[in-house]
């Protein structure tokens, strides 16, 4: 394990160009503040250097905010998006700090999906790129790019286009107020025949972590009866 003076790199901070992409942006973002303890103790669990574009954002953010709030990039965590990146992977996707995870939960949405980079969970393929667990297919869908690539779509990319069936009217106001450990449910499910329309279904806001276990359960049981 590498220490934090190892990790934290003064001569290439990958934080400068996530700055520059930052200041790019066409979407509407928020960066969240970071507590400096917190942030030291999520790099060190993460054991990834500052050089590169997802320890910067770990050690310089408590997270990432896009859209309102709708897609919830991972930080080392903050009051309103309260779990840090591999704190929140840790019994998840490995078991103890320093294994290497056999996918890394690195973002999520308000409709309880989840984007992922592939560790090995999703075929040899699409190693280290990112997947998306879509809540109206629940399978892990391929994005075709890496995490700086993903970042810069979330910033620049047609991300409306990309969730233009999930919009309901009102919308904006209700993930406004939706804290980031928190997602909404639907029923009927998304990935239901009846629930493909999105203004005729119910929803309620549940804890981010029932939400994950619910889609893990659900998406195990359908590939079981495949």
């Amino acid at each position: 394990m590498r220490t934090l003076g190892e990790l934290i790199n003064k001569e290439e901070p990958g934080w400068n160009l996530v700055q520059e992409w930052l200041q790019n942006a066409t979407n509407p973002y928020e960066v969240l503040p970071r507590d400096t303890k917190r942030a030291e103790k999520e790099l060190l669990n993460a054991q990834v250097t500052t050089r590169s574009p997802m320890g910067a954002i770990i050690y310089q953010t408590g997270g990432i905010l896009i859209d309102s709030g709708w897609i919830r990039i991972l930080g080392s965590g903050s009051e309103r998006l309260n779990r840090g990146m591999f704190e929140w992977n840790k019994g998840k996707t490995f078991e103890h700090y320093g294994e290497p995870p056999v996918f890394l939960l690195v973002a999520d949405d308000v409709l309880g999906g989840l984007f992922a980079i592939n560790g090995g969970a999703f075929g040899q393929e699409g190693l280290g790129k990112i997947f998306y667990l879509a809540p109206d297919t629940l399978s892990w869908e391929p994005m075709n790019c890496g995490y700086s690539e993903f970042f810069n779509w979330t910033l620049q990319g047609n991300v409306h286009q990309f969730y233009e069936p999930f919009y309901w009217k009102g919308w904006r106001e209700e993930v406004t107020k939706l804290r980031g450990n928190q997602a909404f449910s639907f029923f009927p499910f998304l990935w239901t025949k009846e629930g493909k329309q999105i203004e005729t279904l119910s929803r309620k806001v549940v804890p981010m972590e029932e939400s994950y276990r619910l889609t893990m359960d659900m998406q195990r049981q359908l590939s079981e009866r495949e």
